[in-house]
């Protein structure tokens, strides 16, 4: 094949969609003719298999383009990729031998790109992004990304000196370029030199990229993985589960900041740790995440850990919620395969692992994803819709279907190649509501049926549930939504979003804004604490005292709390107490079972000093007893979303800002628990509440016991039911009842 003066002047001038029909090895009167673009030397050599010495290309085009005719055994005949080198021999420096890029098939096939067009490619980081592997024989690393309005993409990197012009893509489907290139292999750094629609040149990260440099330096690299995973029967019980049925006590982490160390470790040589670490040294490696956090926090009886988003971002200030990298691990803590060993480390331990994944907006920043093709591909022309003034990013665009491909595709690598255990929605309100964050009328658009809801975004949140539980049975699906949308966590065929829990942010503000209040006031607020009650049932609901709430002045949890340093002690323990008690999964951010004084800081680690502090110790204590306590007594959890498992005692004393509640299992046998919350810092002798049965009743917690620094006021471990009838019931416990602070009681029988 000759080709047309057009199609040479194109690939010069890197214009050329399909360089493959000019490059690599043709079929020619006489034998084969092999092509080289090489805009970068003066010369080209073509090394033979079988011959003993290189032979210079012909010149055929002053931009660069080079020719070599081969004489086969029969017309038509070509050659393998493996029969021939190119050869470079820049002055001064040694000679460099490759393969030809050019002269390998197409490795996206028919099925893949009409997947792909269809928008139900849930499995595209399998194609997209950077794959080492061998194609006919030969190593190297297979280049693929979607850019459909591109007109030229190039593959940059040390290896070609970062020139667009020496390793252009082809172009295949419906806007996917892929080029193999053989001899690249793990570690190479890499970016996409885009030639834009608008006729403007981008280096671009790799949207599908699996690894990326640690800040401020943005290329992708190319990353094997190695670890193989020994979990199966973790999986496999997992899947045989549901988180309605399982205790879900959540540790919330930013990797960055749990705690640091100022030792270089010897094992890594200064090349390697500049590389993917801190230079100072002072960030924990996911190794030893895997071993320091993982062995605390089941220590502490936590069932699961919540990480901070630990995809890549270039913004520490952040705290990971401005992704750039969907499908890349950050290196600030090591390698992918060393997240594995960490993931794999959680389930040794008996813990779970959820990440938070951010499926509604993403930066700006020129090496992400924004503008990527020279048009919108993955967020809105339209600044009304695309963009969060607030945060000063862009938002998705849902609607199409390279943007539904994206993210369902990133949330499921992460379940797939991580063995990650559920995902936690960042800002899914800011995702449904086209108006979110606006100030006027003038800065949104409304939907096709007038309204303010985003409809591509529920569609897509829909999708997303179902494709997720269809494939990982027992993955935990969380939304973060902080508005009355209905329905979040029903099933997508009820109408539902299909989330599996979702984070009450009502009971949140309600119950911190009331244990912020003075014990003297509490009595004219005490619907805070009720008011929860009326909607508990309507969702599956998390119970979050987040990151969120302890940041940008608004203090710790400690420093929440009311009153003088005694009363802020007692008044943070029972908030644990009453928490642990009330229906709900758990989640407490890292420091918090600390009693953190001052408020988190991402630059930092957590004020381990406390610790040596008998109150700081006991707070500890504390979250360590409800947590194992909470999972001993199904009733604190196997009803947590049907009103049957709850039961007011009395919600109404007001006079005294007293609570007392009942919490039943699923099993009538298996007992139930009493809870009274006593949240005025005045003693209550004498005080009465209702139980089911005529027993002896155990004092199983008492967050006002000398152990959690308390003053050790209780009911000396028991109390004995009476045949007095009260709150509708026909025997009763007569209880002391210590200031500020929470007791639950058990029946004997199910301690």
């Amino acid at each position: 094949m000759i080709p047309s003066a057009a199609e040479v002047a194109a690939l010069v001038a890197g214009n050329h969609a399909e360089p493959h029909r000019v490059l690599g090895p043709h079929a020619d009167p006489g034998g084969v003719v092999i092509r080289a673009f090489r805009p970068d030397v003066e010369q080209v050599w073509i090394y033979l298999e079988g011959e003993r010495e290189a032979v210079p290309m012909e010149r055929v085009h002053p931009g660069g383009l080079f020719e070599a005719h081969v004489a086969t055994g029969s017309p038509g005949e070509t050659l393998s990729p493996g029969s021939y080198a190119f050869e470079l021999r820049p002055p001064g420096r040694p000679s460099h031998r490759f393969r030809d890029p050019y002269a390998f098939e197409p490795a996206f096939g028919d099925v893949d790109i009409y997947l792909v067009g269809e928008g139900h490619d849930w499995r595209l980081h399998h194609h997209l992004g950077a794959h080492a592997r061998e194609l006919r024989g030969v190593g190297g690393t297979y280049f693929a990304v979607l850019a459909p309005s591109a007109r030229r993409v190039s593959v940059v990197a040390d290896f070609n000196q970062w020139d667009g012009r020496i390793h252009p893509l082809r172009r295949v489907g419906p806007g996917i370029w892929e080029l193999f290139l053989p001899g690249i292999g793990e570690g190479a750094l890499y970016k996409y030199e885009i030639l834009g629609a608008d006729g403007r040149l981008r280096l671009k990260a790799d949207p599908f990229g699996r690894s990326m440099e640690l800040r401020p330096q943005t290329a992708s690299r190319v990353t094997v993985t190695r670890h193989a995973f020994g979990d199966a029967a973790w999986l496999a019980e997992r899947a045989r589960s549901s988180p309605d049925e399982r205790p879900m006590s959540i540790y919330e982490v930013h990797l960055g900041s749990w705690r640091r160390s100022g030792e270089q470790r010897a094992r890594l040589d200064p090349a390697e740790q500049r590389d993917w670490r801190d230079p100072a040294g002072s960030w924990l490696s996911y190794r030893e995440l895997g071993m320091r956090l993982v062995d605390y926090a089941a220590e502490l009886g936590f069932t699961h850990l919540e990480l901070l988003p630990v995809m890549e971002h270039p913004l520490d200030s952040s705290w990971g919620y401005q992704v750039t990298g969907y499908f890349a691990p950050t290196s600030r803590y090591g390698r992918p395969d060393d997240l594995r060993y960490f993931v794999e480390r959680c389930h040794e331990r008996g813990l779970g692992v959820i990440l938070d994944w951010v499926p509604a907006h993403f930066p700006r920043d020129a090496f992400a994803l924004g503008r990527f093709d020279g048009t919108a591909l993955y967020e809105h022309l339209d600044a009304r819709q695309g963009e969060h003034r607030q945060w000063g990013t862009n938002v998705f665009n849902y609607g199409r279907y390279e943007v539904r491909n994206f993210l369902i595709s990133s949330a499921l690598y992460w379940l797939d190649e991580f063995h990650i255990d559920g995902l936690r929605a960042d800002a899914v309100a800011s995702m449904l509501y086209l108006d979110y964050g606006a100030s006027g009328s003038d800065q949104w658009v409304r939907n096709e049926l007038g309204g303010n809801e985003n409809l591509a975004a529920a569609r897509l949140l829909r999708e997303l549930s179902d494709v997720i539980h269809q494939r990982y049975p027992g993955i935990v699906l969380v939304a973060e939504e902080s508005t009355a949308w209905p329905r979040v966590t029903h099933g997508t065929g009820d109408g539902g979003l299909g989330f599996d829990l979702k984070w009450n942010m009502g009971w949140m503000h309600d119950t911190l804004d009331y244990f912020a209040k003075d014990p003297v006031h509490r009595r004219y607020h005490h619907n805070l604490l009720t008011f929860s009650l009326i909607y508990a049932f309507s969702e599956r609901f998390v119970l979050p005292l987040s990151h969120d709430e302890v940041v940008h002045l608004k203090k710790s949890l400690l420093g929440k709390m009311a009153g003088d340093d005694w009363q802020q002690f007692a008044n943070l323990r029972a908030l644990y107490g009453y928490m642990w008690a009330h229906p709900g999964k758990k989640l407490l951010f890292m420091g918090g079972e600390l009693a953190q004084r001052a408020e988190w800081s991402d630059g930092g680690e957590l004020d381990w000093g406390l610790l040596g502090a008998s109150r700081h110790q006991g707070v500890q204590r504390l979250v360590h007893d409800l947590n194992h306590a909470y999972r001993r007594h199904p009733a604190l959890y196997q009803l947590d979303n049907r009103p049957e498992g709850f039961r007011w005692l009395d919600p109404d004393d007001a006079l005294h800002s007293v609570y007392s509640f009942l919490r039943f299992p699923r099993a009538e046998a298996d007992g139930y628990v009493v809870c009274v919350a006593n949240l005025t810092p005045v003693p209550r002798y004498g005080y009465r509440v209702g139980v089911p049965w005529r027993c002896r009743h155990v004092e199983v917690l008492n967050t006002d016991a000398e152990i959690y620094g308390g003053g050790g006021m209780g009911n000396l471990g028991a109390v004995e039911a009476q045949a007095f009838p009260w709150h509708g019931l026909g025997q009763s416990l007569e209880l002391t009842l210590p200031p500020l602070a929470v007791l639950w009681l058990v029946p004997e029988h199910d301690r």
